[in-house]
């Protein structure tokens, strides 16, 4: 077979073949490798055009019908079987061919396996794509990282199918190494702590305004046409009026309260540990996704606890305190999620644009919000920005709302209904804009038990005292 085909993709799961379905019609000829034949069958007859969209289960067959240089993108499972197609491919590809990892791989895995590919003159590069199946197929935010040469060939493929915040695309080159994987892993950290905060207001309303679905999916979709509008606001109104199709009844009311996690919401926790950047609202969606596997005994724990009686708020005050709530720790939850980006980016010398990212985040994603344009301004009028809430342009939007994530905080709390995400959100925000913490007396403690050492207030220097018994 001829090379003529411009972009390779393995793996055609359902984010795969909707991806190369956009890649073809966008202009380009794409061409899949999948090892499960019904699923290179389901590309080709979705396809139609062998010409513009064709597929093999040989992998030998798919990288002889590619234009040089080679262009490969991979959308498979982290890991292992990254690994494991990528030492498939090697025997067949030539000097300056270049491999895309897809998928949501740990970022020192895709520098390892940049340095391993570069000896072997193989160009090799992470490349985060967020959107979902539909994403893929229609448009979705693309957070490419790695040999910046390299990109230059897949560039116009990537701006064409990406999707676009009026008329630009949602794809921008980051910066070297595994840049565009450690982007997409702090995405998805941002989008734990979105998620955590959206399903706690839902609770509220629902326990302390007594909300009915057919209230909360009006509500939600009020939201989503002012400040709050959202990829997340938005599917959440529309979940409200989705009816079971096996029992009577609304199908949100019946499912299970587990919920499930792939590993990147941990990453981004784990690594902002690792860098000393404090990121609560993020950590505490994580470790609440962990609480709620731990049905069985959630259930057993709460026939032992009493806990108090709801008293029930006017629906319309309610209403206002959680639309305010629920906005200012959105902001705060991309704040802590852009101070580690602009860390990691010192650290792992990325050069990271902060403003950049969040301008490629305003569509195609799942943590697009009109939120987004504001941040995007606000990193682009100072490129050196440490945190968002020191951006002038954010201070109102803060202190406008702040009061109402105190008051809804202290109802929770009064009402023994769970509101970590609110919390901690509210706690990093206070503790974030204290002049003075009581850490003082931890250094104390930590000088008196260990001879730890401390700094004064007053002099210069590290100091330790021989605390009195």
């Amino acid at each position: 077979m001829e090379k003529t085909y411009d972009f390779g993709l393995v793996g055609l799961g359902v984010m795969g073949r909707n991806f190369i379905l956009n890649v073809a019609d966008n202009g380009f000829s794409a061409f899949g490798n999948d090892l499960d034949i019904e699923k290179v069958n389901a590309l080709k007859e979705e396809g139609g055009d062998t010409s513009k969209v064709d597929a093999s289960t040989d992998t030998a067959t798919f990288v002889k019908a590619l234009s040089s240089p080679r262009k490969i993108m991979l959308l498979v499972p982290a890991g292992k079987i990254v690994d494991a197609v990528i030492e498939g491919l090697l025997p067949l590809l030539d000097k300056d061919d270049i491999i895309i990892d897809g998928g949501n791989s740990f970022f020192t895995d895709t520098d390892r396996r940049e340095a391993y590919l570069s000896e072997k003159g193989i160009h090799f590069f992470g490349s985060g794509v967020s959107g979902g199946a539909k994403g893929a197929r229609l448009g979705p935010s693309i957070m490419p990282g790695g040999n910046r040469e390299a990109y230059q060939h897949v560039k116009p493929i990537f701006e064409a199918v990406s999707a676009k915040y009026n008329g630009e695309p949602c794809v921008a080159y980051l910066g070297p190494k595994s840049a565009g994987n450690y982007v997409k892993m702090v995405h998805n950290g941002i989008e734990y702590g979105l998620m955590q905060l959206t399903s706690e207001i839902y609770d509220l309303l629902k326990k302390g305004g007594n909300y009915s679905n057919s209230q909360l999916h009006q509500t939600y979709t009020k939201w989503n046409s002012g400040r709050l509008q959202s990829f997340l606001v938005e599917i959440t109104s529309e979940i409200f009026t989705q009816k079971d199709e096996i029992a009577e009844g609304d199908l949100v009311d019946k499912i299970l309260d587990k919920a499930k996690q792939k590993g990147t919401g941990k990453w981004t926790s784990q690594n902002a540990m690792d860098l000393g950047i404090p990121v609560p609202s993020i950590d505490i969606a994580v470790s609440m996704r962990e609480i709620s596997a731990l049905k069985e005994e959630r259930i057993q724990a709460d026939a032992l606890y009493s806990r108090p009686s709801v008293e029930l708020m006017d629906q319309q005050e309610l209403e206002k305190l959680t639309e305010e709530a629920l906005y200012f720790s959105f902001i705060i939850t991309y704040a802590q999620g852009l101070h580690q980006l602009a860390d990691a980016s010192r650290e792992y010398g990325y050069n990271l644009d902060i403003a950049e990212i969040a301008k490629i985040w305003r569509a195609g994603c799942i943590i697009r919000a009109g939120l987004l344009a504001d941040i995007t301004e606000a990193f682009n009028e100072d490129k050196k920005l440490p945190n968002l809430l020191l951006s002038p342009s954010f201070i109102t939007k803060v202190q406008e709302t702040v009061n109402s994530a105190r008051t809804l905080v202290a109802f929770a709390a009064k009402n023994g209904i769970p509101a970590p995400g609110l919390s901690n959100s509210l706690t990093y925000f206070d503790a974030y804009t204290s002049s003075r913490l009581p850490l003082n007396l931890i250094q104390a403690q930590r000088d008196h038990f260990g001879s730890h050492t401390y700094e004064r207030i007053d002099k210069e220097g590290i100091f330790h005292t021989e605390w009195e018994s």
